[in-house]
C-alpha cells in the first residue's frame, strides 16, 4: 500500500524548504570541490562577506530590500493564479516616474520627494503591469507572454528616454540629472554608525511595511479571499459572483506597484539619478524568492535575505578566494532555484514516509483514506 499522509504544515512550510536548501548547498559544495577549492572555505567566505561586519551587512540588507519587493510582486500575482514575470520592466518604468517627480521637487525637502516618489513608482509600475492584466482579462492574452514582452519594451523605452530626453547636456553617459542634495533620501548609515557608507536606506523599512501589508491584504481581507479563490478555482469564483477579469486587472496593478518600489530604493535611496539597467535583474531573482518563500511574506523575507547574502557574499568571495569569482554564486543561486523551485517535490515522498514511521496512527489513517478512495 503506497498511501501517504500530507506533511504537517510546519514541515511543509519550514522543514522541506530547509532540506531542499541544504541539498542545494551540498551540490554547490561538490561543484566547488570539482574545481579544486575547499567548499567549507568558500561558504565561510560568503557568510563572512554577507554578515561579517556592519558594512557587509548593510550591503546585504540593500540587496534584500530589492528582492523583497520583487518577491512580493510575484507572490501577490501568484495567489490569484497569475505568473507575473515582468517585475524587471515594471521596476524599470517605475524609475522613470520616480526621477520625474524627484527632479520636479528636488529643491523642497527629501520627505516630500520620498512620498511623491513612492506614489509615482506605484503609479508607473502599476500601469506597466495593468496593461498585460487588461490584455489577459479582456483579450485572452497570456500574462506570462505579455509581461516578458513588456520587459523588452520597457528596456527599449528607457534607452531612448535616457539617451534622448533625460540626459543633461553636460553628460556623456545614458543617465539623468542628479537629484539636488536637499531632495536626496538619507541612508541608514546617517543614523546607525555600523552601516556607514553602505547603500541601505529608509526604503528597507518600506519593504517591511510592504510585507505586513501584503499579509493583511491576502489573508485578512475580503479582497484577499476573493483573490485566493480565483487562484484556486476560477470557475468557482465566477459562480460565487466574483468578477474574474476585474480581479486580474487589480491584482496585476498591485503586483506592478510592488515591483515599482525597487525604483525608490535604487533611484532615491542609492544612485540619486536614473541610470541605465539600474534594476540589475532583481525582477527575475524575485521569482526565485517567491518560490522559495512559498508566496508567504515571512518566507519571502527570509528568502530575500538569503539571496541578498548570496549577492553580497559572492562579491566578497572573489577577493578572498582567487580561484572563485562571483559567477560561482550564480551557480549556487541556480542550484537553490532548481532545488527549491523546479525540484521542490524531490524530497517530499521520502519525508512523508519518514513521518509515517514515527506515527502509526497517521499511517493507519492514510491507508484507510487510500482504501476508501480506491473502492469509490
Amino acid at each position: 500500500m503506497s498511501a501517504a499522509r500530507p506533511l504537517p504544515k510546519w514541515a511543509d512550510i519550514a522543514l522541506l524548504p530547509l532540506l531542499n536548501l541544504a541539498l542545494a548547498f551540498v551540490v554547490s559544495g561538490l561543484v566547488v570541490l570539482m574545481i579544486g577549492q575547499n567548499p567549507i572555505d568558500a561558504m565561510a567566505a560568503i557568510v563572512t562577506g554577507a554578515f561579517g561586519n556592519g558594512f557587509n551587512f548593510g550591503y546585504t540588507l540593500y540587496y534584500t530590500t530589492n528582492f523583497i519587493f520583487t518577491g512580493l510582486a510575484v507572490a501577490f500575482a501568484a495567489h490569484a493564479g497569475l505568473f507575473n514575470i515582468g517585475a524587471n520592466g515594471q521596476a524599470y518604468i517605475a524609475g522613470l516616474g520616480v526621477i520625474l517627480v524627484a527632479l520636479a521637487l528636488q529643491y523642497t525637502h527629501w520627505t516630500l520627494v520620498m512620498l511623491a516618489g513612492i506614489g509615482a513608482a506605484a503609479l508607473f509600475g502599476g500601469f506597466w503591469a495593468f496593461v498585460p492584466g487588461w490584455l489577459q482579462a479582456k483579450r485572452g492574452s497570456h500574462v506570462v507572454i505579455t509581461t516578458i514582452m513588456f520587459n523588452f519594451i520597457a528596456s527599449a523605452l528607457m534607452v531612448y528616454m535616457l539617451n534622448r530626453v533625460l540626459k543633461p547636456a553636460s553628460s556623456m553617459g545614458p543617465q539623468s540629472e542628479t537629484i539636488a542634495p536637499s531632495g536626496q533620501m538619507p541612508q541608514l548609515g546617517d543614523f546607525f554608525a555600523p552601516f556607514k557608507s553602505t547603500p541601505v536606506n529608509l526604503t528597507f523599512f518600506l519593504a517591511i511595511i510592504a510585507l505586513v501589508a501584503v499579509y493583511v491584504v491576502i489573508w485578512r481581507t475580503k479582497f484577499g479571499f476573493a483573490m485566493r479563490t480565483l487562484g484556486h478555482n476560477p470557475v468557482a469564483s465566477r459562480y460565487a459572483g466574483i468578477s474574474n477579469s476585474r480581479m486580474i486587472m487589480i491584482v496585476m496593478t498591485i503586483s506592478g506597484a510592488l515591483a515599482g518600489m525597487v525604483a525608490v530604493n535604487e533611484v532615491l535611496g542609492v544612485q540619486n539619478r536614473l541610470a541605465l539597467d539600474f534594476v540589475a535583474d532583481a525582477g527575475f531573482v524575485g521569482i526565485a524568492v517567491a518560490l522559495m518563500g512559498r508566496n508567504h511574506p515571512i518566507g519571502i523575507a527570509l528568502a530575500g535575505l538569503l539571496f541578498g547574502a548570496l549577492y553580497q557574499g559572492g562579491n566578497e568571495l572573489q577577493y578572498v578566494i582567487p580561484g572563485l569569482d562571483r559567477y560561482m554564486v550564480v551557480v549556487i543561486q541556480a542550484l537553490v532555484i532548481l532545488f527549491t523551485g523546479a525540484m521542490e517535490g524531490l524530497l517530499r515522498p521520502s519525508l512523508e514516509r519518514t513521518f509515517m514511521l514515527f506515527s502509526p496512527e497517521q499511517k493507519a489513517e492514510a491507508v484507510k483514506r487510500e482504501t476508501a478512495t480506491t473502492e469509490s
